[in-house]
C-alpha cells in the first residue's frame, strides 16, 4: 500500500496524513469514517458500509485505485478519513528532516540543477562545517553524487559553483505541495485551505 491517506478531524478540517494501514486500522475500530468525494460532493461510509461499496466498484476500478486484497474480499484503500471524536486544530510547524529538505528542492542538485532519486542525492553544507556552517533550512541544499564531491570542504563561489536558488525555510510543507501536484490526491484540495498546507506527513 504506497498510498497516502488525509485525516481530517470532526469539522472536517485537515490534521494529518498517514498511510493506508493505519487508515484502516482507524476506520475498523470505528474512530474514523472515510470521506469519499465525488463531483465536489462527498459521502461518508463506516467500514462495513465502504467494503460494500467497493464490491460493487471493484467491477470497474480506476486506474489511480489502489485495491487491498484479503482472503475473504477486497477492499478500496481511502485517499481520506474523518476523526469521529478529534476536534482539534494543527500546529503550524514543518518539521526540519531529510524528507523535507529533499521537498523543497524538488529532488534537484542544487548547484547542476539536475533532478536526481532521492537514493542518488545527498545534503550539502553550504557554508562547510569547517568554517561555522549549521545544519539549518538556510544553509543545506540537495546536492548530487558529482557536484557534492567537486564542492568538497569548499565555499560555492570557491569551487566555481553556484546554488541554483537562495535555500530558506518553506513557509508550509513541501511535501504536501508535491502531493496536490499529483491527480491522484485532487480530492484533497478542497479541504486543504492555505492555513492548513503546514500539516506533517508521517515518516
Amino acid at each position: 500500500m504506497t498510498s497516502s491517506v488525509l485525516v481530517l478531524n470532526k469539522f472536517y478540517s485537515a490534521v494529518h496524513v498517514v498511510d493506508v494501514p493505519r487508515a484502516f486500522c482507524l476506520i475498523y475500530k470505528r474512530a474514523a469514517e472515510v470521506v469519499s468525494v465525488q463531483n465536489d460532493q462527498y459521502m461518508t461510509y463506516d467500514f462495513e458500509s465502504w467494503k460494500e461499496l467497493s464490491q460493487l466498484k471493484s467491477r470497474f476500478p480506476g486506474e489511480e485505485d489502489e485495491i487491498l486484497r484479503t482472503v475473504s474480499f477486497e477492499i478500496r484503500a481511502p485517499l481520506i478519513i474523518r476523526l469521529l471524536a478529534y476536534d482539534r486544530l494543527p500546529k503550524h510547524h514543518v518539521r526540519f528532516n531529510r524528507r523535507n529538505i529533499f521537498a523543497r528542492d524538488g529532488n534537484r542538485c542544487q548547484y547542476c540543477g539536475k533532478r536526481f532519486p532521492s537514493t542518488e542525492l545527498s545534503l550539502d553544507h553550504v557554508t562547510p562545517k569547517r568554517l561555522g556552517g549549521k545544519s539549518t533550512w538556510e544553509n543545506l541544499v540537495c546536492a548530487c553524487t558529482e557536484c557534492n564531491a567537486r564542492k568538497g570542504g569548499r565555499l560555492p563561489w570557491e569551487a566555481g559553483m553556484r546554488l541554483v536558488r537562495k535555500p530558506e525555510k518553506p513557509a508550509r510543507n513541501p511535501v504536501f505541495r508535491i502531493s496536490l501536484g499529483n491527480t491522484k490526491y485532487r480530492t484533497w484540495r478542497q479541504f486543504l485551505k492555505d492555513a492548513y498546507w503546514s500539516v506533517e506527513l508521517v515518516d
